[in-house]
């Protein structure tokens, strides 16, 4: 693997972190960080979690989905090497509580794990790790390791959960409790990245791979060394995407973490997507590159279902996307392993198809474009 540089870390994604501690002593322990910058109470707050009760109300209005950072209190950016911190070891987890001898609650909502990756012709050795591929018969990696999906005639419902990867607990809560159908994406910086990837394809969920590129207030949010430029070029974006792909296998496409800058920018997305196509893969997008097509499977998200963290806001954008998928057919939502996410996507996730939906993966609403 290719040592990853000692850069200044995305401060967007260690804020999106912050909504993950859900006690109000983290809470405290949070906003601690964000005034002083202190490194070791940041590793600390990192650690595991406590329960899933917490003071939801009290956290406002998220960052749109993938979109630009949240702010600390006073206007300060938060900062800090998320290259190194992630390089820590994860705290111990509990065993999977999910077996095949044992079916989970969730199980049930999956058509049984997926096949474990790399599938053989879907991948080539990289320089710096295994890179997808299309296999010699033309069948790709989106092809190969989507969710299988088998539509009954009702409208389609499908949410991507990102940002998983860095934090061990929420992210075994994201693959344990939400149903197979729910899409997960994964940060490219985590440790173990393989090894939560594997852990979630054998629970059913089919994976996106987080691309960081390039935001409008770039570099006061710095998404990483590896972040896709505007103006980087075509080869240096197909390098750096490059290593980014590399990370792991057994996703079936990409996704954006930030890039308002990036997308914006025809040439950019272009050899963006003419990258990822040249591998087979798709691109999810959080909305902001709605209006992009690139000749690769498509979709892109209605709504952000946690913009605003309480419950009641979450059950009210997840509400608005039955009735977006009830007008259109279909809809695809996008948010964030906050534990009210989490715990609302589960609870609605339980009875949404006792309304008449179908829940179904992202991939299932991608279209080439």
């Amino acid at each position: 693997m290719i040592a990853i540089p000692q850069f200044a870390a995305p401060g967007p994604l260690i804020a999106r972190l912050r909504g993950v501690a859900t006690s109000p002593h983290a809470a405290v322990a949070a906003a601690a960080v964000l005034l002083v910058a202190a490194g070791s109470a940041l590793v600390s707050f990192l650690g595991p979690l406590g329960g899933a009760s917490g003071a939801h109300a009290t956290l406002g209005k998220a960052p749109r989905g993938w979109h630009e950072a949240l702010k600390a209190p006073h206007g300060h950016v938060v900062s800090h090497d998320v290259i190194r911190l992630s390089a820590r070891p994860l705290a111990p987890m509990a065993a999977p509580t999910w077996n095949a001898a044992a079916p989970s609650p969730t199980q049930a909502w999956a058509s049984g794990p997926l096949p474990a990756a790399p599938i053989a012709g879907f991948f080539a050795p990289g320089p710096g790790g295994p890179l997808p591929i299309i296999a010699a018969d033309g069948r790709t990696p989106f092809q190969a390791y989507a969710r299988p999906f088998q539509s009954n005639g009702r409208p389609k419902v499908a949410l991507v959960i990102g940002g998983l990867g860095l934090n061990a607990r929420a992210t075994q809560q994201a693959i344990e409790t939400l149903p197979g159908p729910v899409t997960l994406s994964f940060v490219p910086y985590a440790e173990g990245l393989q090894g939560w990837i594997d852990l979630a394809r054998q629970h059913g969920h089919e994976v996106l791979l987080e691309t960081p590129m390039e935001p409008e207030n770039y570099p006061d949010n710095d998404p990483g060394p590896y972040t896709l430029m505007a103006r980087g070029g075509a080869q240096e974006t197909a390098k750096k995407l490059e290593w980014v792909l590399s990370r792991a296998t057994g996703y079936f496409g990409l996704t954006n973490y930030l890039g308002s800058r990036f997308l914006a920018e025809p040439a950019a997305y272009e050899a963006f997507a003419a990258a990822a196509r040249a591998r087979g893969l798709g691109f999810i997008d959080d909305g902001s590159a709605a209006a992009s097509a690139g000749g690769l499977p498509r979709a892109s998200a209605a709504y952000v279902v946690d913009d605003q963290l309480t419950a009641k806001a979450v059950d009210d954008q997840l509400l608005r996307l039955e009735a977006r998928a009830l007008q259109k057919g279909q809809a695809l939502g996008s948010g964030f392993a906050y534990p009210v996410t989490l715990e609302k996507v589960a609870a609605w996730a339980a009875s949404v198809e006792a309304r008449g939906y179908q829940l179904a993966p992202a991939s299932a609403l991608a279209t080439r474009r």
